[in-house]
């Protein structure tokens, strides 16, 4: 089972790491351009969700939501909350010989 499931967890996070550095991009775009923004909800449900490695590849290469700490605080406990889960969900799949 476990075999399995780790390349489809991998292609999970890919794709929702794409989404969400997407997220982060048109963000920072509307921000630039004085646009209607993107909800800090979102951005964050999308990084719990699995998108965080995107979104925190998205913050350090456009220098979006770095500094706001409100923000920051968010974006880690819900990287904590993805982890936690995932661990707990790997703790219960069955091994393979």
């Amino acid at each position: 089972m476990i075999d399995h499931a780790i390349p489809a967890l991998g292609a999970f996070y890919a794709c929702a790491s794409v989404v969400c550095f997407a997220a982060y991009a048109l963000d920072k775009s509307a921000a630039r351009a004085g646009r209607r923004r993107t909800p800090e909800r979102t951005l964050l449900l999308l990084g719990l969700t699995g998108g965080w490695p995107g979104g925190l590849l998205a913050q350090q290469w456009l220098r979006h939501k770095t500094s706001k700490q409100s923000f920051q605080i968010k974006f880690w406990l819900s990287v904590a909350i993805n982890l936690g889960v995932l661990a707990f969900a790997a703790v219960g799949l069955p091994m393979t010989d």
